[in-house]
Protein backbone atom coordinates (compact mmCIF):
# COMPACT_ATOMS: atom_id res chain seq x y z
CA UNK A 1 0.00 0.00 0.00
CA UNK A 2 1.41 3.40 -0.91
CA UNK A 3 0.94 6.59 1.02
CA UNK A 4 -0.96 9.22 -0.96
CA UNK A 5 1.20 12.19 -1.88
CA UNK A 6 0.14 15.53 -0.47
CA UNK A 7 -0.12 18.10 -3.26
CA UNK A 8 2.70 20.60 -3.16
CA UNK A 9 2.24 24.31 -3.63
CA UNK A 10 4.88 25.77 -5.89
CA UNK A 11 4.76 29.58 -5.68
CA UNK A 12 4.99 31.77 -8.77
CA UNK A 13 8.17 33.37 -7.34
CA UNK A 14 10.08 30.29 -8.53
CA UNK A 15 9.74 31.62 -12.10
CA UNK A 16 12.02 34.59 -11.42
CA UNK A 17 14.75 32.12 -10.42
CA UNK A 18 14.98 30.92 -14.02
CA UNK A 19 14.27 34.29 -15.63
CA UNK A 20 10.64 33.69 -16.58
CA UNK A 21 7.67 35.98 -16.11
CA UNK A 22 5.58 34.62 -13.20
CA UNK A 23 2.38 35.94 -14.77
CA UNK A 24 2.91 34.36 -18.19
CA UNK A 25 4.56 31.08 -17.12
CA UNK A 26 2.90 28.44 -14.94
CA UNK A 27 4.91 27.50 -11.82
CA UNK A 28 5.13 23.85 -12.91
CA UNK A 29 6.91 24.87 -16.13
CA UNK A 30 9.25 27.07 -14.10
CA UNK A 31 9.88 24.18 -11.71
CA UNK A 32 10.92 22.00 -14.67
CA UNK A 33 13.45 24.69 -15.64
CA UNK A 34 14.73 24.83 -12.04
CA UNK A 35 15.20 21.04 -12.09
CA UNK A 36 17.13 21.29 -15.37
CA UNK A 37 19.26 24.08 -13.88
CA UNK A 38 20.10 21.93 -10.86
CA UNK A 39 21.36 19.05 -13.02
CA UNK A 40 24.33 21.18 -14.07
CA UNK A 41 26.08 22.49 -10.97
CA UNK A 42 23.48 21.86 -8.25
CA UNK A 43 22.39 25.51 -8.20
CA UNK A 44 19.34 27.30 -9.56
CA UNK A 45 19.49 31.00 -8.77
CA UNK A 46 19.08 34.35 -10.49
CA UNK A 47 22.27 35.43 -12.25
CA UNK A 48 23.30 38.24 -9.89
CA UNK A 49 26.67 38.88 -8.19
CA UNK A 50 25.32 37.91 -4.74
CA UNK A 51 24.80 34.33 -6.00
CA UNK A 52 28.21 33.94 -7.65
CA UNK A 53 29.74 31.57 -5.07
CA UNK A 54 26.87 29.10 -4.74
CA UNK A 55 28.42 26.48 -7.04
CA UNK A 56 31.55 26.56 -4.86
CA UNK A 57 29.41 25.94 -1.76
CA UNK A 58 27.86 22.91 -3.49
CA UNK A 59 31.36 21.67 -4.36
CA UNK A 60 32.58 22.15 -0.79
CA UNK A 61 29.53 20.29 0.52
CA UNK A 62 30.24 17.41 -1.87
CA UNK A 63 33.77 17.15 -0.43
CA UNK A 64 32.14 16.79 3.00
CA UNK A 65 29.88 14.01 1.71
CA UNK A 66 26.73 16.09 1.22
CA UNK A 67 24.95 16.05 -2.15
CA UNK A 68 23.61 19.60 -1.86
CA UNK A 69 21.17 21.33 -4.20
CA UNK A 70 20.48 25.06 -3.76
CA UNK A 71 17.53 27.04 -5.13
CA UNK A 72 17.39 30.80 -4.57
CA UNK A 73 14.26 32.90 -5.05
CA UNK A 74 14.69 36.66 -5.35
CA UNK A 75 11.27 37.33 -3.76
CA UNK A 76 9.52 35.94 -0.71
CA UNK A 77 6.34 33.91 -1.11
CA UNK A 78 3.47 34.97 1.16
CA UNK A 79 4.46 32.31 3.73
CA UNK A 80 7.55 30.13 4.14
CA UNK A 81 5.86 26.72 3.67
CA UNK A 82 6.15 26.71 -0.15
CA UNK A 83 9.93 26.77 0.17
CA UNK A 84 9.82 23.33 1.82
CA UNK A 85 7.46 22.23 -0.96
CA UNK A 86 10.01 23.34 -3.57
CA UNK A 87 12.74 21.53 -1.63
CA UNK A 88 10.62 18.37 -1.49
CA UNK A 89 9.95 18.54 -5.23
CA UNK A 90 13.67 18.91 -5.92
CA UNK A 91 14.41 16.04 -3.53
CA UNK A 92 12.02 13.77 -5.43
CA UNK A 93 13.84 14.55 -8.66
CA UNK A 94 17.29 14.15 -7.08
CA UNK A 95 17.06 11.18 -4.67
CA UNK A 96 19.61 11.26 -1.88
CA UNK A 97 20.16 15.01 -2.16
CA UNK A 98 19.92 17.54 0.62
CA UNK A 99 18.07 20.59 -0.67
CA UNK A 100 18.20 24.19 0.56
CA UNK A 101 15.74 26.73 -0.85
CA UNK A 102 16.34 30.37 0.06
CA UNK A 103 14.35 33.56 -0.37
CA UNK A 104 15.23 36.97 1.11
CA UNK A 105 13.55 36.19 4.47
CA UNK A 106 12.76 32.47 4.46
CA UNK A 107 14.44 29.11 3.99
CA UNK A 108 13.10 25.64 3.30
CA UNK A 109 14.91 22.30 3.39
CA UNK A 110 14.60 18.65 2.49
CA UNK A 111 16.90 15.70 3.10
CA UNK A 112 16.62 11.94 3.37
CA UNK A 113 20.03 11.95 5.12
CA UNK A 114 19.69 14.48 7.94
CA UNK A 115 17.01 14.53 10.61
CA UNK A 116 14.46 17.35 10.70
CA UNK A 117 15.95 18.90 13.87
CA UNK A 118 19.35 19.30 12.23
CA UNK A 119 17.80 20.62 9.02
CA UNK A 120 15.72 23.18 10.88
CA UNK A 121 18.73 24.31 12.91
CA UNK A 122 20.60 24.88 9.65
CA UNK A 123 17.54 26.48 8.12
CA UNK A 124 17.25 28.92 11.03
CA UNK A 125 20.88 29.96 10.61
CA UNK A 126 20.47 30.28 6.85
CA UNK A 127 17.46 32.61 7.23
CA UNK A 128 19.46 35.26 9.06
CA UNK A 129 22.80 34.97 7.28
CA UNK A 130 22.57 37.75 4.70
CA UNK A 131 23.64 36.76 1.19
CA UNK A 132 22.66 33.38 -0.28
CA UNK A 133 26.32 32.31 -0.39
CA UNK A 134 26.89 33.01 3.31
CA UNK A 135 23.52 31.46 4.17
CA UNK A 136 24.42 28.29 2.24
CA UNK A 137 27.86 28.08 3.84
CA UNK A 138 26.33 28.45 7.29
CA UNK A 139 23.75 25.78 6.46
CA UNK A 140 26.47 23.30 5.45
CA UNK A 141 28.48 24.17 8.56
CA UNK A 142 25.47 23.44 10.76
CA UNK A 143 24.94 20.09 9.04
CA UNK A 144 28.56 19.05 9.50
CA UNK A 145 29.07 20.33 13.05
CA UNK A 146 28.93 17.68 15.72
CA UNK A 147 26.43 18.39 18.45
CA UNK A 148 26.21 17.28 22.05
CA UNK A 149 25.01 13.65 22.10
CA UNK A 150 21.76 14.12 23.98
CA UNK A 151 20.45 10.59 23.46
CA UNK A 152 23.38 8.78 25.14
CA UNK A 153 23.42 11.44 27.87
CA UNK A 154 19.71 10.93 28.54
CA UNK A 155 20.09 7.14 28.60
CA UNK A 156 23.03 7.41 31.01
CA UNK A 157 21.05 9.78 33.22
CA UNK A 158 18.03 7.43 33.31
CA UNK A 159 20.24 4.44 34.15
CA UNK A 160 21.98 6.50 36.85
CA UNK A 161 18.69 7.55 38.44
CA UNK A 162 17.39 3.97 38.29
CA UNK A 163 20.61 2.67 39.91
CA UNK A 164 20.36 5.32 42.64
CA UNK A 165 16.72 4.36 43.31
CA UNK A 166 17.59 0.66 43.50
CA UNK A 167 20.60 1.38 45.73
CA UNK A 168 18.49 3.54 48.04
CA UNK A 169 15.85 0.84 48.33
CA UNK A 170 18.49 -1.80 49.09
CA UNK A 171 19.94 0.40 51.85
CA UNK A 172 16.44 0.88 53.30
CA UNK A 173 15.82 -2.87 53.40
CA UNK A 174 19.23 -3.50 54.97
CA UNK A 175 18.68 -0.79 57.58
CA UNK A 176 15.27 -2.24 58.43
CA UNK A 177 16.76 -5.74 58.84
CA UNK A 178 19.52 -4.37 61.05
CA UNK A 179 17.00 -2.42 63.10
CA UNK A 180 14.73 -5.46 63.42
CA UNK A 181 17.68 -7.62 64.50
CA UNK A 182 18.68 -5.11 67.21
CA UNK A 183 15.17 -4.78 68.71
CA UNK A 184 15.04 -8.23 70.38
CA UNK A 185 18.50 -7.69 71.91
CA UNK A 186 17.39 -4.35 73.31
CA UNK A 187 14.27 -5.97 74.78
CA UNK A 188 16.36 -8.56 76.71
CA UNK A 189 18.36 -5.90 78.51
Amino acid sequence: MTTPQVPLYIPSQVCSTVGKDPVATPPDACMDLVQADLRGDGVSAPDVPANAGLAQVVGDAKQKGIDLKIVVLDQNPAIDTPLRDIATEVGREHPGSTVLVLSPSFAGTYSPTFDRVTLEAGQDIAKVSGTPVVASQNFVTELTTSHFPWTPFTLLLVVGVAAAAIGTRMLQVRARKTNDAEKPVAADN
